[in-house]
């Protein structure tokens, strides 16, 4: 195993990729303050599969600038364990709890789109809570066939992708004409929503 050259987010590559595992269920780890990158390094040495999304932040020190990774849901990091893992895991106290997932594909759905946000390299704004909103999806660009839900913003429209499990997601401004709104009942798609006016 190298040693932990950068911080990793995602331990194996490809692992959202995967059908969840009845012997390592996917477990939502509830962190103590401060404790997401630390835990991760754990898992990561332990060869524990986890997410943990981040976002870059940079910070003016003196005269430079330095970049940093922020865990983007603080206290929570997405973990695959088995029985015997989440004991060694709760061992390194650095976590409060654990959360049990019923639905461990519509949780996968929800990382894959977020971390399909993540991988523009735009900035994301932080959407806490239940966004309220009409459900749309992607017509093109790199996000094109992601659903999620759109708020209209002056020269755009902030596109939300939810992780319902935590109640948190992040969001990125697209064009409206990237957009298609979803029509309830049906499954249809409806036109391009147009643009907000200034």
């Amino acid at each position: 195993m190298p040693i932990l050259a950068v911080e990793v987010e995602l331990y194996p590559d490809g692992i959202l990729d995967r059908e969840p595992s009845p012997d390592r269920p996917w477990r939502v780890a509830h962190t103590k303050p401060r404790q997401e990158k630390a835990l991760a390094r754990e898992l990561y040495r332990a060869e524990v599969p986890f997410y943990l999304p981040c976002q870059q932040q940079r910070v003016r020190l003196k005269d430079r600038v330095v970049v940093s990774k922020v865990p983007l849901f603080g206290g929570y990091v997405f973990v695959q364990a088995g029985a015997d893992e989440r004991w060694r895991i709760a061992a390194t106290k650095r976590v409060a709890c654990f959360l049990e997932v019923r639905n461990e594909s519509r949780l996968l759905d929800d990382l894959r789109g977020v971390r399909g946000v993540l991988d523009l390299g735009e900035p994301v704004t932080l959407a806490d809570g239940l966004t309220r909103g009409s459900p749309v999806t992607v017509r093109t660009g790199p996000l094109a066939g992601m659903t999620g839900i759109v708020e209209q913003v002056v020269g755009g429209f902030k596109f939300v992708v939810m992780v319902d499990f935590i109640r948190r997601g992040v969001s990125v401004t697209l064009e409206g004409s990237m957009l298609g709104l979803i029509r309830p009942g049906c499954g249809g798609i409806a036109e391009p929503r147009e643009e907000a006016e200034g």
